[in-house]
């Protein structure tokens, strides 16, 4: 994750859009400083005489090597999930404060590291609790279990263009241009995720978006969210961990340990379909994402070893070829193999 420096442009159009949704006082008294962010919004914290809050503004032109373009209005699709996931349990997500369609950017309440810290940062220092992991798994069945067969969020979330350029181009349309004989295995994997509508998806359920707060994970970064299949989020964090056994071997079993109990805090809500159906596809979603992490336009930022790509991908590309009928299938080849190399 990366600080993206604030230009006068940038200020001035924070300014105006802060004016525009009434919020931080006069523009003399707000001091803007630049958050840790991803590649795909602005982030910056605003601390004015009303007090201390986050704005976040979506991007146009990922901050990525690679050309990567994304509709602007996934910022108010992020604002809609936060404020339909609050009415679930508010302390699941930050508070919004405004949203300002005019410059793309909402405000939220600001969530100080020192109490909600970044669920990735645990993982990488090995401090794996495994009731993390639970309590992620349970409250994104919760989600879905809530949201699942209901025509009017599909309507109100029918963002599949956004989802196409934010997830299937970049990183499964992408890995086919780079491995043509998969082509025919993930087109097919792109159109059955396209066409489907189960229940309300996150899309980027990745532990750089999870804080852990003193009431449980607090979900951040929804500016993926579709009406689309759930198994794709499960599968998206459920692959974080697998690829953090890459990074950190010393915390293999404990991250193998999180996997297990994601998976099993998560089924117990999953009554919209057969949940052998589901986990086929969480499988098959693994392994490509698998790959789409070292071979996509977004690679993971910490397996620099050529080595470790490899791994990684050769794993991938077998369970394409040969899926898996599970996770916990998976999950078993996994530590057969990667693990113990």
């Amino acid at each position: 994750m990366t600080i993206m420096e604030l230009s006068d442009n940038d200020r001035a159009a924070l300014h105006a859009a802060l004016d525009r949704m009434g919020l931080g006082g006069s523009s003399a008294g707000r001091v803007f400083t630049p958050l840790m962010g991803g590649v795909s919004s602005l982030i910056v914290r605003v601390d004015s005489t009303e007090g201390c809050f986050c704005v976040k503004q979506a991007l146009s032109q990922l901050r990525v090597a690679a050309i990567w373009h994304a509709p602007l209005a996934r910022n108010a699709a992020e604002v809609d999930w936060i404020r339909l996931v609050s009415g679930l349990d508010a302390s699941w997500v930050p508070k919004v404060l405004g949203h300002d369609p005019v410059s793309q950017c909402f405000a939220m309440q600001y969530l100080p590291l020192d109490q909600y810290p970044v669920w990735k940062g645990q993982l990488r220092d090995g401090l794996v609790d495994s009731t993390v992991a639970e309590a992620v798994g349970s409250r994104l069945g919760q989600i879905h279990a809530a949201t699942a067969n209901c025509p009017a969020l599909a309507d109100q979330f029918a963002h599949q263009d956004h989802f196409y350029s934010l997830r299937l181009e970049p990183y499964f349309v992408e890995a086919a241009r780079r491995h043509p004989y998969l082509e025919p295995i993930l087109k097919a994997l792109v159109e059955r995720t396209n066409g489907a509508r189960l229940a309300l998806v996150h899309g980027d359920v990745s532990p750089k978006n999870i804080l852990v707060g003193p009431h449980g994970p607090v979900f951040l970064d929804a500016e993926c969210a579709v009406y689309g299949d759930p198994a794709f989020d499960m599968a998206f964090c459920l692959n974080h961990l697998l690829l953090k056994c890459v990074w950190r071997p010393a915390y293999r079993s404990s991250y193998l340990k999180s996997f297990l109990c994601l998976i099993g805090a998560y089924t117990p809500w999953v009554t919209w379909e057969a949940v052998e159906d589901l986990e086929k596809r969480v499988a098959e979603f693994i392994a490509a994402l698998l790959l789409a992490r070292v071979d996509g336009k977004s690679p993971v930022e910490y397996l620099t070893s050529a080595g470790d790509q490899d791994q990684v991908r050769q794993f991938a590309i077998s369970h394409l070829q040969r899926p898996c009928a599970s996770p916990h299938d998976l999950l078993n080849d996994w530590s057969r193999t990667v693990c113990l190399l």
